[in-house]
């Protein structure tokens, strides 16, 4: 390794000046390179089990550039506002990088901050920006909300988590266009969305497949099933990642076929559009039923006094696992576990409503507001078993 530097050299280092002077230090020569090169080891969140490194090729980038561009319908006049951590691919890949492959501008803000965000979007008239539930709930509860000034978004682009048709209306109700962009780290990451115009129309979708992407819904077998019916996701694409860094037994199992293996459930309609249910990791098995927690959770924040809800299953010697449901109140609210268990009356079948219901401060969240499932199952179990 050499260590280079302008102005004053410290002890062990050489000149910048110097560099080509001298003779040990003349480079080899390069070999020549290929798209399919590694270019970026992106880290998986981790919300369901330890992160893993997705190796991204050039190709993957440029690909998945290109299903932006034609998501976004991303020009050189769009102007990116950037709140998202750039080690994760929904603040790197979304729109910051397609952004600058169309040379379009970007704004980057350090830390995500509501009011920063509105100055943001007034001054610099933003056009297009990513925001995640945890964010839009952040600005939708701050009182700037109904004053600020969001004419110059186009649309703005969520995910990350299971996005509830109520919740996206309610910021479409703004008279703002939001939009649901579904992938993952492996799929750098778009794979399926929602343009802009059908952003009222198919609300809840995770949309079509992207432009440069194949995504299928298949049984345990690997074999497509109809419409309607769930199954787990899998996609393939010149954007997706082939391997994982260091990880050869978790990179045959999930790219086995040709096709990135997501663990994520969901359905396509009769248009052709994705709906995303639940993880496999997630689905609870209480009495010999499958249960998804998203459909749980959507009617608990269907509710004005529930700020966050989150369903997990924990052990349970006759069920297998008992639903139990974490609920975090508006501030000032207040709610009863009767009252919170009343609103899956008439909604779902009697075997999905919850045995439990806990009232908690927040919820443990990672950086891109992913709930954090495993931690709250472990603090659970923690207090059953004391």
């Amino acid at each position: 390794m050499i260590w280079t530097t302008l102005g004053d050299v410290p002890a062990g280092w050489i000149a910048w000046d110097d560099l080509d002077l001298t003779p040990e230090m003349q480079r080899a020569p390069l070999s020549a390179g290929s798209l399919e090169d590694p270019v970026l080891v992106c880290y998986t969140s981790g919300s369901t089990g330890a992160p893993k490194g997705v190796v991204l090729t050039q190709n993957a980038l440029f690909w998945n550039a290109l299903n932006s561009t034609h998501m976004h319908d991303l020009t050189s006049a769009d102007r990116v506002l950037t709140t998202l951590p750039l080690f994760h691919v929904g603040g790197l890949n979304i729109l910051t990088l397609p952004a600058f492959h169309v040379g379009a501008s970007v704004t980057l803000h350090e830390m995500f901050d509501p009011l920063a965000a509105f100055d943001a979007i007034e001054r610099e008239r933003i056009t297009l920006t990513v925001l995640v539930p945890a964010q839009l709930t952040a600005m939708m509860d701050h009182p700037r909300w109904r004053q600020a000034d969001l004419s110059s978004l186009r649309m703005i682009t969520t995910g990350s988590t299971i996005v509830s048709e109520s919740f996206i209306r309610r910021v479409n109700d703004r008279g703002l266009r939001l939009v649901q962009v579904y992938g993952s780290t492996e799929t750098c990451p778009i794979a399926t969305y929602v343009r802009a115009e059908n952003a009222d129309r198919k609300a809840g979708a995770a949309g079509l497949p992207a432009l440069h992407c194949e995504v299928r819904v298949v049984d345990v077998e690997d074999k497509d099933v109809p419409a309607g019916q769930d199954g787990e996701i899998i996609v393939r694409g010149p954007n997706v990642s082939r391997s994982y860094w260091k990880a050869p037994t978790a990179t045959t199992e999930a790219f086995r076929g040709g096709w990135y293996h997501s663990n994520d459930i969901g359905h396509f309609d009769d248009e052709g559009y994705l709906y995303v249910v639940s993880r496999k990791t997630d689905m609870i098995i209480s009495g010999g039923e499958n249960i998804y927690p998203a459909e749980l959770e959507n009617i608990l924040l269907e509710c004005s006094t529930i700020l966050e809800a989150c369903i997990v299953g924990r052990p349970d010697e006759r069920w297998g696992e008992a639903l139990v449901a974490i609920v975090v109140l508006q501030p000032g609210a207040c709610m009863t576990e009767a009252d919170v268990l009343a609103l899956f009356d008439d909604r779902i079948a009697r075997y999905k409503h919850p045995r439990e219901i806990r009232f908690a401060d927040a919820l443990p969240r990672t950086a891109l507001g992913k709930v954090m499932r495993t931690e709250v199952l472990r603090a659970i179990s923690a207090t059953v078993e004391a």
